[in-house]
């Protein structure tokens, strides 16, 4: 989901999906890059496409961009983790 959510804002490569991540959590989420760049070649056709793309420094590589089903299942996911979260502070606020 916080991949997806990374690239709604644009094609990006993973080192920028996990960079956005960290420093929009303020630091609180660090994604490591064993766990990213394994999740990103699995989102391929079904929620991102593959382009090559700049990377900065005159170096061409693999970018990732949200599709339109990407932006379904993001909504979804979305949707989904807010009753979950709701529901978790809901129990941890009993007594």
């Amino acid at each position: 989901m916080l991949i997806l959510k990374a690239l709604l804002r644009g094609a990006l490569h993973g080192y920028r999906v996990a960079e956005w991540i960290q420093q929009t959590s303020q630091q609180m989420l660090k994604v490591e890059e064993g766990a990213l760049y394994p999740a990103l070649p699995g989102m391929e056709s079904r929620a991102a496409e593959v382009k090559m793309g700049h990377l900065g420094q005159h170096r061409a590589g693999e970018v990732y961009e949200l599709t339109a089903d990407g932006r379904k299942r993001l909504d979804a996911e979305s949707q989904r983790w807010a009753r979950l979260s709701s529901r978790v502070a809901f129990v941890m606020q009993a007594s």
